[in-house]
């Protein structure tokens, strides 16, 4: 070994390296500083925020922005709004309910105010809950007054349930009625070689339609057309009830509209003053001068004296009182169930049956409410869930089912086993079916010069492949596990529901039906909202108003996770982010897209869903 010293470095590599170092050192100061700051949020997040002080004489202001929802999926998202982000993707439902209900007894609180122009999207159920806290928040004696620059069908609901509805002078109200549209993609495939191999019961099922066909088949025109008229007449009922005015005042306006807008130049606001579907056509300034007249003017927001619903509840949370220990769960069942776990925009079937284990084991909660708004999807994670249902009723806990916009096929299966199912009367539901999708490329393979052969030591052998054509022994095993589970799902259905197999069967067969209607075939058990749902669980389980308390229950969420998915544009980063960098791909429809991200969904191990394509929108799409 020698002796000698290592060379020293020379002045400018020592230099730069003090330089480094000073670099390295601030760098590790700003991360320690970052995660000191995250952690402080995060604390400060889950114990409510600052507290908040309540003026006497101030408007409640209720601004939804984005979806509608039954739970948060971001608790990023969650967290930035505490910090003040004034336009999140998302509002909670019960948030709405809540604060409603809360001020409906605050005397603080003379009044309410909603602005709609940022509400994107919300179901007809959740539409019927919130105005359901609308009318009790007027019945104690406090009106309700709503502004909008323009009305579409979905903020017109809510906005129908006020006392007054101020329209701006450039705006408009547009109804268009309730449609089913979907792409159909038969040709397509044929023109590419893919084969979509579908197995499925029920002729109503036709969720499997646009691989197989070019357009919508009668069996589908008919099922669909039915629903779709329950739920127009509900929205047309409603709002004749809410405004006073004739019966179907809704679906008159909406065909008399092209009309009517030539009489007028193409001036729309006057027509929705005229069918007095409207009280004023005002400018903003005109509404909050009228609103200031009532409870004051706040000179640093340039408006009327306000609170807004989520610093109110804040306020009323912490001027809660201790609660009682005994409670009852909530599990939101929320998105298309898919197996495995769960993720910002689906409900996996070990997430949620984890959720109902984690209440049977808790001895506090006397009963289950869950909340299923779900598409359904796999049937293997449907039927876990449903499994988590009967072990809490064997534990002696009762499981009521609330039904909000959309509990069909899947969302249906993981209901019927509960004590008591309740449904809006605009909850689409039912879709008692089943099927498998099996697509092969073997053609498309072909014309590329691309071919598989091979050997095997059974038929069975490799004939799961996608670049193989389906055997006839693969054909027959499909259908056989296929039908197999429609048989395990309507037997379910006549055990649940307390209604013979043969009638379950003649009311199922993949058919969509109404709340209405379901209540009427025994499919639910009551007509009503999560309150009232609430209420049947705290009967079922002998507790007493008052003597216990709603307890959430949420996925555990990777907060910095769920930052970065929103920073990347949420549940659809995967396929925004590909287009962006590949801009060839930005001319795909965004029904192709959807399509795209959904069957990446479908991953039940059988290859068997349970799944309805019968989400409505105001006009069509799907």
């Amino acid at each position: 070994m020698s002796d000698s010293k290592p060379p020293r470095k020379s002045f400018l590599v020592r230099f730069f390296n003090w330089i480094w170092g000073i670099f390295i050192g601030v760098y590790r100061l700003v991360m320690v500083v970052w995660i000191l700051l995250l952690a402080t949020v995060v604390w400060f997040f889950f114990q409510g925020g600052a507290p908040v002080h309540v003026e006497n004489n101030i408007a409640l202001t209720l601004i939804p922005t984005g979806t509608l929802v039954e739970q948060v999926n971001s608790a990023g998202q969650s967290i930035l709004r505490q910090l003040g982000e004034t336009r999140p993707s998302q509002t909670l439902l019960r948030d709405l309910t809540g604060a409603l209900d809360a001020a409906a007894t605050d005397s603080r609180i003379p009044f309410a105010v909603l602005r709609l122009d940022e509400l994107q999207s919300a179901g007809l159920a959740q539409l019927q809950e919130l105005g359901a806290a609308m009318k009790k928040f007027r019945a104690a004696g406090k009106p309700i007054y709503v502004y909008g620059e323009s009305f579409d069908q979905t903020q017109y609901f809510i906005a129908a349930q006020a006392d007054e509805v101020s329209l701006d002078p450039m705006g408009s109200l547009m109804l268009q009625g309730f449609g089913m549209y979907t792409n159909y993609f038969k040709d397509a495939l044929d023109k590419l070689g893919v084969q979509i191999n579908v197995f499925r019961v029920g002729e109503y099922k036709s969720a499997v339609e646009p691989f197989l066909r070019n357009d919508m088949s009668p069996e589908a025109k008919q099922a669909n057309q039915a629903w779709l008229n329950d739920l127009w007449d509900v929205y047309n009922q409603s709002i004749s009830a809410a405004r006073k005015v004739p019966e179907r005042a809704a679906d008159t306006y909406t065909r008399n509209f092209a009309p009517e807008l030539l009489k007028r130049a193409g001036d729309a606001a006057p027509y929705a003053l005229d069918a007095h579907l409207v009280n004023h056509v005002e400018t903003l300034a005109q509404f909050r001068k009228r609103m200031s007249d009532k409870v004051g003017y706040d000179k640093d927001k340039g408006s009327f004296r306000q609170i807004d619903f989520s610093s109110y509840l804040r306020a009323v949370k912490h001027a809660q009182k201790a609660q009682p220990s005994a409670k009852i769960a909530l599990v939101v069942v929320q998105g298309e169930i898919v197996d495995g776990e769960s993720d910002t925009d689906s409900a996996g079937g070990d997430t949620i049956s984890g959720l109902l284990e984690d209440a049977r084991k808790d001895d506090d909660v006397k009963a289950v409410l869950l909340r299923v708004n779900s598409p359904g999807g796999s049937v293997f994670a449907s039927e876990k869930i449903r499994r988590a249902v009967e072990a809490l009723q064997d534990d002696g806990k009762p499981v009521v089912v609330s039904m909000s916009t959309l509990a069909a096929s899947g969302g249906y299966w993981i209901s019927m086993a509960a004590d008591q199912i309740w449904a809006e009367p605009s909850t689409i539901t039912g879709s008692i079916g089943i099927f498998g999708l099996v697509p092969t490329i073997d053609q498309p393979l072909g014309k590329l010069g691309i071919h598989t052969d091979g050997v095997g030591t059974t038929p069975l052998a490799g004939a799961f492949r996608s670049d193989l054509p389906l055997s006839p022994e693969v054909k027959t095993i499909m259908q056989s596990t296929i039908e197999r589970g429609y048989h395990e799902f309507i037997a379910g259905v006549s055990k649940g529901r307390n209604i013979p197999v043969d009638k379950v069967d003649t009311i199922a067969r993949g058919r969509v039906w109404s709340g209405v209607a379901a209540k009427g075939l025994g499919l639910v058990d009551n007509l009503g909202g999560i309150e009232e749902a609430e209420a049947a669980a705290a009967k079922l389980a002998e507790l007493k108003p008052g003597a216990y308390r709603l307890d959430e229950l949420e996925p555990e969420r990777d907060i910095l996770a769920q930052w970065l998915g929103k920073l990347l544009g949420g549940s659809h980063a995967d396929l925004s982010f590909l287009t962006a960098l590949l801009p060839q791909h930005a001319a795909m429809s965004q029904p192709v897209r959807d399509a795209a991200l959904l069957f990446s969904r479908f991953n039940d191990p059988r290859g068997a869903y349970v799944y309805c394509f019968c989400t409505p929108s105001a006009g069509g799409g799907r």
